[in-house]
């Protein structure tokens, strides 16, 4: 979640022109008129889960692993059994799985994944519990050393959260880059943040950028610009990194934020034009996420439970 109540405010920086069609072509040699999404006015709603289910069906770059069936929440110990049938779920629909911490039955996700073929982003979960931090940090490299870590994300929107410091998460981060000379390393967090702290491009081997159009409360018909002018906000800071959207998504059901409602034809839509943007400017994208998990609705209010593509029993939702 990278909620932001001030709303969005383009990054004004030396390297990051006006944000229009125009200069973002200058600046990137993008043709950014090309992604303005698939035109939805003459779709109806079953004419947009075709549309849908076809999306899918080609395939995603990535998805977000969604941990936790109802009645389990994080602090849970999940078995092996459990990641290996979603795992299985999975894999007919995306190369790379993402993963959000290294214990807790969390480290199942990346052994069964590889186990499977897919690629991995493996995130260790950081907060102000520093032994739950350590326990993170080391099987987070011991994961790696096993082969089962493609991209290590150190952290996940913890200055979002204000739970460490900012030198005491680059602290973590240069750990890890030391500890894994051959993989590469980065942070996650809101696509701001790498624009607010320029310590953390530095740090990273890869630009890890979350993007949530609906959290800023756009409405679905901006989305999509919206959400390529986030990329863009980071990759103006990114020195010539590569930028991966970690995240981004939008609830099929729950209540609304602004202009944002959460509805199965907003979500239908932001998918769709998310891949299909996604691949056209060869972008690698997570989506956020594979199943609704009830639990998350105590960070995020009801619409925190329906994120995903699949419903909390594993069923396609369209």
């Amino acid at each position: 979640m990278s909620y932001r109540n001030e709303g969005y405010h383009p990054y004004n920086g030396d390297k990051f022109y006006e944000q229009s069609e125009q200069s973002l072509t200058e600046y990137f040699g993008i043709d950014f008129s090309e992604y303005s999404g698939v035109d939805f006015s003459e779709h109806s709603k079953q004419d947009l889960k075709k549309l849908w289910n076809k999306t899918l069906k080609k395939g995603m770059h990535g998805i977000c692993f969604s941990m936790y069936e109802d009645g389990q929440a994080p602090g849970d110990v999940i078995t092996e059994a459990q990641v290996e049938r979603r795992i299985k779920i999975l894999k007919p629909y995306s190369k790379w799985v993402r993963s959000f911490s290294c214990i807790e039955g969390n480290e199942h996700v990346p052994r069964i994944a590889k186990r499977h073929g897919m690629k991995t982003l493996v995130g260790a979960w950081l907060s102000d519990n520093k032994e739950d931090n350590e326990k993170e940090i080391q099987a987070l490299i011991e994961l790696a050393k096993e082969g089962c870590v493609d991209i290590a994300a150190v952290g996940n929107e913890v200055l979002y959260r204000n739970e460490l410091t900012l030198d005491e998460l680059l602290g973590y981060i240069w750990r890890v880059r030391e500890a894994l000379p051959n993989i590469p390393v980065g942070y996650v967090d809101a696509y701001y943040e790498f624009s607010t702290h320029p310590q953390l491009v530095e740090a990273s081997d890869v630009i890890l950028a979350n993007c949530y159009p609906y959290w800023e409360g756009c409405h679905i018909d901006g989305s999509l610009n919206h959400m390529q002018q986030m990329f863009y906000q980071a990759a103006a800071v990114g020195r010539g990194k590569k930028v991966i959207i970690t995240e981004t998504g939008w609830p099929s059901q729950g209540g609304s934020l602004r202009g944002a409602f959460s509805s199965e034809e907003n979500a239908m839509k932001y998918f769709i034009n998310t891949q299909v943007w996604a691949k056209q400017a060869n972008i690698e994208t997570f989506y956020f996420s594979s199943s609704d998990e009830s639990w998350k609705t105590g960070d995020e209010g009801d619409v925190g439970a329906f994120w995903g593509l699949w419903d909390k029993n594993e069923k396609l939702k369209f």
